[in-house]
């Protein structure tokens, strides 16, 4: 029986709009009913994540910050961070990086410099305010007083072909992840969607086998090994297709994640 389901949100809860499909509503409520605890795992940061579930956030499962941090009904049940100086060192290398702009995300709130964000050459404001919420506009990143998870960048030129080869040369050292067109996200080694999946299964005594998994982009990569029921999109990037056990019949704009779920609930659901 699984007990377990973890989805990412982006391209894959989530339509292109970022709309939860209604249906979703009523299908968690039976799930965790029936003792299906349903997990999100994502690159945004936990306050955003409780944002769009706050209504159900007490029955629900939260990984943030691609692993970083995972939350259980307000208790953190694992978190991960980087030292200063390695945040300081990657923000050193962004200076060089055209069309990048830095966001260093920690427990208390995400922060970006002045300078950066209200640059008239991009319009950094809106992509970022999409997923941090909580978000500090300080002169430089020196004042900054937190634990951080990541650093993540936003690239108008294309996260994958642009920044991600100013990283290449630490990906033995530090988590390089390519989360999105214009995301690239930064962080411990051993941080990652597939560890913190991991933790959840050890913590909760879940096993392999009793885990479906849903996912779109390459930080998924490393979960899709940790349930025996992984799927990746139909509108997935390739990689993720090629180490996911299942394919979803459906992409993300046609509810893709849902209908598996009832596919394989039909007794509940």
């Amino acid at each position: 029986m699984i007990k377990l389901i973890v989805t990412d949100m982006d391209g894959t809860l989530l339509n292109n709009k970022s709309e939860i499909n209604e249906e979703f509503w009523e299908i968690q409520k039976k799930l965790a009913k029936n003792g299906v605890i349903f997990a999100v795992a994502s690159g945004r940061p936990y306050y955003n994540l409780v944002e769009k579930f706050k209504s159900i956030k007490n029955d629900m499962l939260f990984i943030s910050e691609n692993g970083a941090c995972v939350m259980y009904r307000d208790e953190e049940i694992y978190s991960n961070t980087l030292d200063r100086k390695d945040v300081f060192s990657f923000l050193e290398v962004c200076k060089n990086i055209k069309g990048a702009i830095p966001v260093v995300c920690g427990k208390k709130s995400a922060y970006v410099e002045k300078s950066k964000f209200f640059d008239e050459k991009y319009n950094f404001q809106d992509e970022i305010n999409k997923y941090y919420n909580n978000l500090e506009i300080l002169e430089n990143f020196d004042s900054i007083d937190d634990e951080i998870f990541k650093v993540a960048i936003c690239d108008f030129l294309g996260s994958e072909q642009n920044s991600h080869n100013y990283f290449r040369n630490i990906e033995d050292k530090f988590q390089v992840v390519i989360s999105g067109n214009v995301w690239l996200d930064l962080g411990k080694l051993d941080t990652s969607k597939g560890t913190a999946v991991e933790m959840t299964q050890k913590n909760l005594k879940i096993s392999y086998d009793e885990t479906m998994i849903f996912g779109d982009y390459l930080n998924d990569y490393s979960m899709m090994t940790s349930g025996k029921y992984s799927f990746a999109m139909k509108n997935a990037h390739p990689q993720l297709k090629e180490i996911s056990n299942f394919v979803t019949k459906k992409d993300n704009n046609e509810n893709g994640v849902l209908e598996t779920i009832k596919e394989y609930f039909s007794d509940i659901l």
